[in-house]
C-alpha cells in the first residue's frame, strides 16, 4: 500500500519522518527471541531529508485480522490479476493495530534491495495474529512466484537491539 501525503507520521529523536507504504513478508524477516513467525508488515517512513525509518509487526496464526479482513476485497482483486498496485482509496493506517507500547529498537537496512543502510527499524513487542488463508492471500497478492517473500535472517553484526517501554522517556 502506498500512501499520500499526511496520511500519518512519526516522531524519533526529534525527526519526524512522513508513512510512504506498507508491505508484508511472510515468513517474517525478524526474528524474537530466535523465532520466526508466519507474516511481518513493514510501514516504511521518510524524513524530509530522506532518512528512512521502518515500523514493523510479527503475525502468528490464529484469529483473522481486522485489517485484512477490511482490505480482502483489494487483496482478492491484485491476486486475480498481475498488477503491482491497486488503488484502494482512503485508508486509516491507524487500522493496523499495533497491540502495545513496547517495542524494540535498532540500526540496520531495508531488506530489499539495495538494502539501504542505517534505517531505524522498530519492531512491535507484541505478536498479532492472522489467519491462515489470510496469509495465503497476501502470498497470492505478491505475484513474485516464490513460497516467500522473506529476506533470509541477517547476522547481528555486533548491533545493539533496545527494549523501549512506555515510561521510557528516550523514544
Amino acid at each position: 500500500l502506498r500512501w499520500g501525503y499526511g496520511s500519518g507520521h512519526i516522531e524519533i529523536n526529534g525527526t519526524e519522518y512522513q508513512l510512504q507504504q506498507c508491505h508484508w513478508h511472510s515468513p517474517s524477516e525478524h526474528t524474537i527471541n530466535g523465532r520466526r513467525f508466519d507474516m511481518e508488515i513493514h510501514l516504511l517512513h521518510r524524513s524530509i531529508d530522506n532518512q528512512t525509518a521502518v515500523i514493523g509487526v510479527m503475525y502468528k496464526i490464529g484469529r483473522p485480522n481486522s485489517f485484512l479482513t477490511m482490505m480482502k476485497h483489494h487483496l482478492n482483486a491484485l491476486a486475480e490479476t498481475r498488477d503491482v498496485e491497486r488503488a484502494v482509496g482512503i485508508i486509516d493506517p491507524e487500522l493496523i493495530k499495533f497491540g502495545s507500547r513496547k517495542y524494540y529498537r535498532y540500526i540496520g537496512s531495508l531488506t530489499t534491495p539495495p538494502c539501504t543502510e542505517n534505517v531505524i527499524w522498530t519492531i512491535v513487542r507484541k505478536v498479532r495474529t492472522v489467519s491462515r488463508e489470510q496469509v495465503e492471500l497476501i502470498r497470492n497478492s505478491v505475484h513474485d512466484d516464490t513460497e516467500t517473500n522473506a529476506r533470509p535472517i541477517q547476522p547481528m553484526n555486533d548491533r545493539t537491539v533496545e527494549l523501549y517501554r512506555p515510561s521510557d522517556r528516550q523514544h
